[in-house]
């Protein structure tokens, strides 16, 4: 039997997505990487520029890793084991970046680093349990209950964030602001919250039992098993076109995602507080539209989702990209009188469309490609998912960390993002949904 659908089950599977996005949220998007850009480095133009070597150097670790261990992990039945181990590389890491200072630049960027690895490598064994918790007809709404979960912690995590460390005047536990001890102090809540919410997806979701092999002949199966996968993949058309697809326009989120909070600080002068509201108000739109369309998913297919969250974007960014930080025109309304719309107040109407649609275009795009997979292969096929997204994953951070530097201004850098998400809903419009299904069903390649 393919899958399980008990309530534990799903809840205790959804539960690690609500345990690993405060990484996300705090570290990358909206509290350290700002840090990093304001504090840590020289100035904000060679902080993005240096933090967009970071996101880089982590696209390509996990493009390299993502698809060798699915594939070990298909043979030995390792993938609990796995996300176990890489949950807990991220944690260590989230707790080790509280040290890095004022100019540690080489000892903050190998703890994000390595943190971040393991936050992105713990999401593909995760992904993998999908197909077998979930049947097919309710793929979407399950994946979207995680996501809406992801989002939920992500919130609680900031509003936590910001009522005991960075608003009080004295800090939680008596940090002090003056070396930033409150806000580094935010990484050790990251990690504790992914250590303790994590524990009930390892003890509760089952996965299925692998043959006990010795290590040396599991290894050269697993190579093996890879280099057939990497032959034949291209025999599953649309699942191939969905993930050069995919390439494209989740290059455009990863980059909005790393570089949010930065933006918003070094272009819209942010401080942090107003970065962790804006994170909180982002993560309520996020996890509702992760949620609400999820079940949208489910009537008119993932593609047809992705392509309405894709849209969202365009807009949101094409809004954050050439709306000026300045006042732009009065507004006359009634009994409430003259309003002056300012470039602040389209900057956060962008960030909340960015919320309602990147959970959906997240979800959507895990569901799809669950549905598309061909059974007993999930942990390898969701490595190439991984892989997908993170193969050209640093051309993104990368070209957006040069044309800041180049230009001295981060807008242009903001702008690839629009490219991206233009090219991969372009390209996905010829993804044939209903025959990527019926080939992932059958097991026939096309």
């Amino acid at each position: 039997m393919r899958f399980s659908t008990s309530s534990r089950t799903i809840f205790s599977w959804s539960i690690y997505d609500f345990a690993n996005q405060p990484f996300t949220t705090l570290v990358v998007t909206f509290i350290y990487g700002t840090f990093f850009t304001q504090v840590i480095a020289e100035n904000e133009i060679s902080g993005t520029l240096l933090w967009s070597r970071g996101v880089t150097i982590t696209g390509i670790l996990v493009a390299i890793l993502s698809p060798i261990m699915g594939a070990f992990a298909d043979k030995g039945g390792y993938r609990k084991l796995y996300l176990f181990i890489w949950t807990w590389v991220c944690v260590i890491g989230s707790l080790v970046l509280y040290f890095p200072k004022e100019g540690q630049i080489t000892f903050a960027l190998t703890a994000f680093i390595i943190s971040n690895v393991g936050f992105e490598m713990g999401s593909v064994f995760c992904n993998a349990f999908l197909p077998d918790i979930a049947p097919k007809e309710k793929i979407g709404r399950i994946s979207g209950y995680g996501w809406s979960f992801g989002y939920v912690g992500g919130l609680l995590a900031l509003s936590l964030g910001l009522l005991f460390f960075i608003q009080p005047d004295i800090p939680v536990f008596g940090l002090e602001k003056s070396t930033y001890e409150h806000i580094r102090g935010t990484n050790v809540l990251v990690g504790l919250w992914l250590a303790v919410f994590s524990i009930p997806t390892f003890l509760f979701v089952e996965q299925k039992k692998g043959t006990v092999m010795e290590i040396a002949p599991l290894v050269k199966q697993s190579i093996q098993q890879l280099k057939e996968t990497f032959l034949h993949v291209q025999q599953y058309k649309e699942m191939v076109k969905f993930l050069i697809a995919r390439l494209m326009y989740n290059d455009g989120l990863i980059t909005i995602f790393a570089f949010g909070g930065i933006y918003a600080a070094g272009t819209f002068d942010f401080t942090f507080q107003e970065i962790m509201f804006f994170g909180i108000v982002l993560n309520v739109t996020a996890g509702l539209g992760a949620f609400m369309l999820g079940f949208l998913d489910d009537k008119i297919g993932g593609k047809k989702t992705i392509l309405i969250s894709n849209c969202g974007l365009i807009i949101a960014c094409s809004l954050a990209v050439f709306t000026p930080n300045a006042d732009l025109f009065d507004v006359s309304i009634p009994i409430y009188g003259n309003l002056v719309i300012t470039g602040r107040m389209i900057f956060w109407t962008a960030g909340i469309l960015i919320g309602i649609f990147s959970g959906p275009n997240q979800s959507a795009s895990r569901s799809l490609m669950a549905r598309f997979i061909p059974k007993d292969r999930e942990n390898e096929f969701f490595g190439f998912f991984a892989f997908s997204g993170k193969a050209t994953a640093f051309l993104g951070p990368f070209l957006l960390g040069y044309f800041t530097h180049l230009f001295g201004s981060q807008r242009f850098g903001i702008a690839v993002v629009l490219l991206f998400l233009l090219f991969g809903t372009y390209l996905l419009y010829s993804v044939d949904e209903e025959a990527g299904i019926e080939a992932g069903n059958t097991g026939i390649k096309q």
